[in-house]
């Protein structure tokens, strides 16, 4: 029997990877990938000498891929005039690249392949309802100005989908809700942590790591540091962040803002007007080695968002020990033990900075085994190998049906 083929449509190159969970959920499901599977993905490349529109063998975290880059990218961390993902969608247009299982990790590509056969999945990877409605800077995302033009498409698009998963479940309620037709495809899933990449330290290792970031910055013995990883979006409101710790004027802390993004000059601009340059450095796009170091060393991370799915980065952090402060957003709530962090349920600087002094004050209440253990359930091998499983499964079934309606012509 030959191996069935999974493509992935994503508008990335997994080796120059640009700030976002979804980057990292794809890299997950090709590194995971059993070897029963061929694996292709329709990507970006970001090299102008790279040819585009022809497939190349390449390996991604030991594993064998067929990689096609449909044209080139250099810096997806920044909002062009075209979205991305329209770009993506047009270059996908005239092409077939149909196989027996397709994942989509936008709705709007999928325009181009209505008509191609095969076992199509569509992963959702934010609170649908929420992204759509919030107030927080209208022009963030191109659909919320032509809401009622999203839904249409959507409408369109979502019943040539064997299976619609969703890491948010108010957006599985919300599909199952508005498409009752097709509801028993709609199902949640966790998000993924690569529990080998992220891992916590020894309490002495953590404490060295500390010791040589504060020499490396500059800052005295007793810094306390936070993190915040993520792009420098509306979405994420890094704005609300500086403000925090603007009010934060009781504790020797130091903000760390890893990503890059188009609000990149306004958070500058927030930290020169508030004073607070001595106290927040802010790193630009870091690469995952050096975003995992950054997790094992900090003492809590901090998340300001509008609205999430399930924040991969939260997971990331934890799976290394650290503590979260986070906003209320997406399926936070379900995640989040006591032991391992605070919600916020003000989405304040006051608010946030509150939360954030209880953890630093409190750190013995946040011990680094609770942060590892709230993770288990989500480790990539595991709610990936499941969704290969599932794959393979409906697979054989459908070799079998198809022996079986061969073996039936033959006899008549």
């Amino acid at each position: 029997m030959r191996k069935p083929v999974l493509t992935i449509f994503y508008q990335f190159n997994p080796w120059h990877s640009t700030i976002g969970g979804v980057q990292t959920v794809v890299s997950n499901f090709i590194k995971y990938a059993p070897d029963e599977f061929e694996v292709r993905l329709v990507g970006t490349s970001n090299d102008p000498a790279q040819p585009n529109g022809k497939w190349q063998e390449a390996e991604l975290a030991g594993r064998k891929l067929q990689f096609m880059p449909l044209f080139t990218l250099q810096n997806d961390n920044f909002r062009s005039l075209v979205p991305t993902t329209l770009k993506y969608t047009a270059a996908l247009i005239g092409h077939c690249f149909a196989s027996d299982f397709m994942h989509f990790h936008r709705l709007e590509p999928s325009l181009a392949t209505l008509h191609w056969s095969g076992d199509k999945t569509l992963f959702i990877h934010n609170d649908i309802q929420k992204q759509m409605q919030s107030q927080e800077n209208a022009n963030a995302i191109l659909w919320r100005r032509f809401p009622q033009a999203y839904f249409q498409l959507e409408s369109l698009l979502v019943k040539q989908f064997n299976q619609i998963l969703s890491c948010n479940s108010e957006s599985v309620k919300l599909y199952q809700q508005k498409y009752p037709t097709i509801a028993d495809r709609v199902a949640f899933i966790k998000n993924t942590v690569d529990s080998q990449t992220f891992c916590p330290l020894s309490l002495e290792e953590q404490q060295e790591k500390r010791v040589a970031l504060t020499q490396k910055l500059e800052l005295p013995a007793n810094t306390q540091f936070i993190l915040f990883a993520g792009r420098l979006h509306p979405q994420k409101d890094p704005l609300l962040l500086v403000r925090a710790i603007s009010a934060l004027t009781d504790l020797n802390v130091h903000l760390l803002i890893a990503g890059d993004g188009e609000l990149a000059t306004d958070v500058r601009l927030e930290v020169e007007r508030l004073g607070l340059s001595k106290r927040i450095t802010m790193l630009g796009s870091v690469i995952q080695a050096e975003l995992t170091k950054l997790h094992q060393a900090t003492n809590v991370f901090v998340l300001s968002s509008a609205y999430e799915g399930l924040p991969l980065v939260v997971l990331e952090a934890l799976a290394c020990g650290t503590p979260v402060v986070t906003t209320n957003c997406g399926e936070i709530s379900k995640l989040l033990p006591a032991n391992c962090g605070v919600i916020c349920e003000e989405r304040t600087p006051v608010a946030v900075a509150d939360a954030l002094r209880q953890v630093l004050l409190h750190a013995e209440n946040y011990p680094i085994e609770a942060c590892v253990r709230a993770t288990e359930p989500y480790s990539a091998s595991t709610v990936v190998g499941a969704v290969y499983s599932d794959m393979w499964h409906r697979w054989k079934q459908q070799n079998l049906v198809s022996t079986v309606q061969k073996c039936s012509t033959n006899f008549t």
